[in-house]
C-alpha cells in the first residue's frame, strides 16, 4: 500500500470538511497534498490510533512526543498552517458528538480506523504526567514544579543560555539575550526602586539570577524561595562564585511557609501562573502581608485573554500533561482585582506581550542549534516538548491569544503616601 498519504489526506479533508493545509508524507513514503512549504509526517499508523483514541490537542501532542509525527521544514510555518485545525477549532465533546452525527465525518473515521491498524489504545509517552484535580497544596505544587523544572540544569543552559532566567527578556533593537535578559532585570529592580540594604522577597526564585543582580547592582539583602531542588542547588553556587553568600539566601520553600517579614520589596516573575485561581486570593494577601506599609511588589505574570463565559475555560491539554502541570492562566483584569482585594494598590501595568515572544524565538533557535545534546541530556521526548511548546507559545504571542504583564503594587500606608513617583513612566 503505497498510497497512505493520499487516503490521508481525503480522510482528514472528509472528516474537517476543508482542504488540508499541509502536505503529508505517510509511513510507506507516499506524500500528498499541496506543495511547497513544511510537510507533516506520520511516521507511524500508530499516530492515528493516537488521534482516534483521544481526539484533540492531547492526541496530538502525544503523537508528537512519541515521535510518530514530525514537521519536515519550518515548525513556525507548520504550527501557523495548522493553528485554525488544533487551537481555533474549539471543539470539545460535545461539538465532537454533533460532528458524528454528520454521515461523512462517520465514514472518514470508519476509514482512518481501518488504517490506523489494530484497534489498541497506544499507553501516553512516558514524559505525560499523571493528571490530577488542581488542588494546589503544597504537595502537589513542589510535584508539579519538579515535573517542569528538575529536567536537568544543564538542559536549562542550553535553552536559556548564560543569563539563566526563565521568563520574558526585555528588548531593544540589536539587542542580544543575554542583553534583554540583564535589561529585564534592572527593569525589575528599578520598578521596585531597591536601595542598598534593604530586603527584597524573590518568590520563585528559579537558577537565582534576579537575587544576584538585585544584590550585586543595587546592594539589597536577598531572600529567593524555590521548590525546586535542582534550581536551589544551582542558585547557590552561583552565589558562592559571585561572592554573595552575605547578601543572598536562597530557600527550597513554599512562599507560604515564609514567616520572617517585613520585606521592602518582593519581586514574584513567572511564578505566578502555578499558583491557580482557587488559590490566587490567598497568595496575594500572603505577599501582603510580607511586605512592610509602603513596599512595592513586582508581579510578572502570562496572561490569557478573557471569556465570555469564564466559567467555561480549560486548562490548554498539551501544557497540562507535559509542561506545566496544574498551570493556570488568567486575564490580567482578573489579577489586578485579586491584588486589589488582597488590600494592594495597583500603581502600574505594563504589557511586554510582544518581548515574549522574540524571546521564546531565540531559546528554540538555541535548542535547535544544540539539539543532539540536549535529547542526550533529557530525552527525545522531552526534547520534543520543549520545542513544540516554546515554538506554539511563541506564536501565540504573536497572535495575542496570551500575554504577559508587569504589574507594579504598593501596600500603600494608612496615610496615602504611596511612595510612588509622579511620572512614573517616560514614553517614548
Amino acid at each position: 500500500m503505497a498510497d497512505a498519504a493520499l487516503r490521508l489526506k481525503n480522510l482528514f479533508e472528509q472528516l474537517l470538511g476543508s482542504p488540508l493545509p499541509v502536505r503529508i508524507r505517510a509511513w510507506d513514503g507516499s506524500q500528498a497534498g499541496p506543495p511547497g512549504g513544511p510537510v507533516l509526517i506520520v511516521r507511524h499508523r500508530r499516530a492515528l490510533r493516537r488521534l482516534l483514541w483521544k481526539p484533540g490537542e492531547l492526541g496530538l501532542a502525544r503523537a508528537w512526543v512519541a515521535g510518530d509525527l514530525d514537521v519536515d521544514g519550518d515548525l513556525y510555518t507548520a504550527l501557523e498552517q495548522l493553528a485554525g485545525l488544533i487551537w481555533e477549532r474549539g471543539e470539545d465533546a460535545r461539538t465532537l458528538a454533533q460532528a458524528l452525527r454528520d454521515p461523512d465525518v462517520r465514514a472518514a473515521v470508519r476509514g482512518l480506523l481501518k488504517l490506523a491498524g489494530p484497534p489498541i489504545p497506544p499507553a501516553p509517552p512516558r514524559e505525560e504526567v499523571r493528571r490530577h484535580r488542581h488542588l494546589h497544596t503544597r504537595r502537589s505544587d513542589k510535584q508539579a514544579i519538579s515535573h517542569h523544572y528538575d529536567v536537568g540544569n544543564d538542559f536549562y543552559e542550553i535553552v536559556l543560555g548564560p543569563s539563566m532566567v526563565y521568563s520574558c527578556a526585555y528588548w531593544e533593537d540589536g539587542g542580544t539575550l543575554e542583553s534583554a535578559q540583564r535589561d529585564k532585570l534592572e527593569l525589575v529592580c528599578r520598578k521596585l526602586a531597591l536601595t542598598p540594604g534593604q530586603r527584597l522577597l524573590d518568590v520563585g526564585c528559579g537558577w537565582g539570577s534576579m537575587a544576584i543582580h538585585a544584590a550585586r547592582e543595587h546592594g539589597v539583602n536577598v531572600v529567593g524561595v524555590t521548590l525546586s531542588q535542582e534550581q536551589a542547588a544551582y542558585a547557590r553556587k552561583r552565589v558562592a562564585e559571585e561572592g554573595l553568600t552575605d547578601k543572598v539566601e536562597i530557600r527550597v520553600q513554599d512562599y507560604r511557609d515564609v514567616t520572617d517579614g517585613p520585606y521592602d520589596a518582593i519581586s514574584s516573575i513567572g511564578m505566578a501562573e502555578h499558583v491557580g485561581a482557587e488559590r490566587y486570593l490567598e497568595y496575594a494577601t500572603d505577599l501582603y502581608g510580607l511586605l512592610k506599609p509602603g513596599g512595592r511588589l513586582l508581579n510578572h505574570q502570562i496572561a490569557r485573554r478573557p471569556q465570555q463565559d469564564e466559567s467555561a475555560y480549560s486548562v490548554d491539554e498539551f501544557i497540562d500533561a507535559y509542561v506545566f502541570p496544574d498551570g493556570e492562566l488568567a486575564p490580567i483584569g482578573t489579577t489586578v482585582t485579586q491584588l486589589e482585594r488582597a488590600g494592594f494598590e495597583v500603581r502600574d501595568v505594563e504589557a511586554l506581550r510582544e518581548h515574549y515572544a522574540l524571546t521564546l524565538r531565540r531559546w528554540v533557535a538555541r535548542l535547535e542549534a544544540d539539539w543532539d545534546r540536549a535529547v542526550r541530556l533529557t530525552s527525545p521526548g522531552r526534547a520534543r516538548v520543549w520545542r513544540l511548546y516554546m515554538a506554539a507559545s511563541a506564536l501565540a504571542f504573536e497572535r495575542n491569544r496570551i500575554g504577559v504583564n508587569q504589574v507594579v503594587a504598593v501596600r500603600t500606608p494608612v496615610s496615602g503616601a504611596s511612595g510612588m513617583p509622579l511620572r512614573a513612566r517616560t514614553w517614548t
